[in-house]
């Protein structure tokens, strides 16, 4: 093994570059060109729903569901892995494992056809849990290999390289699926298919970069049943601890209310646009649809800097508290969209409290923690309890979608987490000035 020294910035450069190698997965495969390519494979064969496991079910409900499931994998494999991985050293290879799952699973969605729904629901569902299952172990470098006064600094470079490779990934894309004919496409399908390729070869390609200095820090250690449950043991223990900390008990519930709504709202974004806005043509479709989520990822940024400068006037939780009253104003608007240029508006609002709520709802969890060694376990716990959320979130979404046929009825039921989470919030700024 590789001699290793702890900070190098040659070490931490190849970290944050895996940032640029996976984060077209979450830009073209999760918030753009699928949503798209989904949409148009429904709307070329003129079918608004599909049965699926015996069940004539909305093809929004279709994609809810296997979302859901997919969080609900991770949820449950994450805590296991990460416990293995800490007792053998074995980060690396698992990085390397769910990135190969990953990066595989967004190639196989080329052949994604409407005849084999459920092996392109696989493969879509195989990238999911790739992609966020080697996040655990990416995220779980970061204290290993950067000092403390390193950390938010090479962080923040992953996030801003990750920003850059895949909006440059998605013009790519965007420009494939406008000049197709110029690409000598005969079908309007095949750009985006060849976009989904595109992203496992960039992701499979640009990851092994950072595979060359990362370190490995495997050891001789066997694996027993002990090590296999130390994820969940872990869990419970600090299940039990946050009981006797009322405002982190209290922010944390809250948190995981409000969560429900924001990563369902985040998830289903494309798709609700793709299906309910009344798009001249395909055309305007495809571009609108990329235009805005490019429009979302810039606001987002500028939303992330707005929400921490108000955070340090009037405080983390009185932030939340305004930003919770802002999805809710955001979500009746969203009820009512039909023209585009309502869509873009409210993607612009979207934009504007999306990178604010992720950002401050995980400094506000780190402010509130104990005095305490085991942060990892507490970011573990924290990480599951977003996981499980969006398993809630997507299979309420999906359920209601269902049964009112109106994918607005769900965004409005959302309504109902945020203002859950905004009294939740309340409850807890009293906790935290009575203590």
């Amino acid at each position: 093994m590789k001699t290793f020294i702890k900070g190098d910035k040659k070490v931490l450069n190849a970290w944050a570059f895996y940032d640029w190698a996976n984060s077209v997965y979450a830009l073209v495969i999760s918030s753009s060109i699928f949503p798209l390519f989904y949409g148009a494979l429904f709307r070329i064969e003129d079918k608004e729903s599909i049965n699926f496991l015996g069940i004539d079910t909305p093809s929004e409900s279709v994609i809810s569901y296997v979302t859901a499931f997919g969080f609900l994998i991770i949820s449950i494999i994450s805590p296991i892995l990460s416990g293995v991985a800490d007792y053998l050293g074995s980060k690396k290879f698992f990085l390397k494992l769910f990135c190969l799952i990953g990066s595989v699973s967004c190639m196989m969605l080329y052949f994604f056809y409407l005849e084999n729904l459920y092996t392109g629901l696989f493969f879509y569902m195989m990238a999911l849990i790739g992609f966020w299952g080697s996040l655990v172990f990416y995220n779980s470098y970061l204290p290993d290999i950067a000092f403390p006064e390193q950390q938010d600094a090479i962080s923040a470079k992953g996030y801003s390289l990750g920003y850059i490779g895949s909006v440059i990934l998605l013009i790519i894309n965007l420009i494939m699926i406008m000049k197709s004919e110029v690409f000598g496409f005969t079908d309007k399908l095949q750009p985006m298919k060849v976009s989904f390729l595109l992203v496992g070869i960039w992701w499979l390609g640009f990851s092994q970069i950072s595979y060359r200095r990362l370190p490995n820090f495997r050891n001789d250690k066997k694996i027993n049943k002990q090590v296999l449950f130390s994820g969940f043991k872990e869990l419970k223990q600090i299940f039990h601890q946050i009981k006797n900390y009322p405002v982190l008990k209290g922010y944390l519930s809250a948190f995981f209310v409000y969560s429900m709504a924001v990563q369902t709202v985040m998830i289903i974004a494309a798709y609700f646009g793709e299906k309910e806005v009344q798009w001249e043509n395909d055309d305007q479709r495809q571009t609108g649809l990329i235009v805005s989520i490019l429009l979302i990822q810039l606001i987002a940024v500028v939303g992330a800097i707005l929400t921490s400068k108000l955070s340090n006037k009037i405080g983390n939780i009185k932030t939340l508290i305004i930003i919770n009253s802002a999805w809710i104003f955001i979500c009746i608007c969203a009820y009512f969209v039909v023209k585009p240029v309502e869509f873009y508006i409210v993607a612009s609002m979207v934009g504007l409290v999306m990178g604010g709520i992720q950002s401050l709802s995980r400094s506000t969890y780190s402010k509130l923690l104990p005095e305490t060694k085991d942060t990892t376990s507490f970011f573990s716990f924290y990480d599951v309890t977003e996981k499980i959320g969006i398993v809630i979130g997507m299979s309420i979404y999906g359920i209601i979608a269902q049964m009112t046929g109106k994918m607005q009825n769900s965004i409005l039921f959302l309504v109902l987490f945020f203002a859950i989470g905004i009294v939740l919030l309340v409850k807890t700024k009293r906790k935290e000035q009575n203590s």
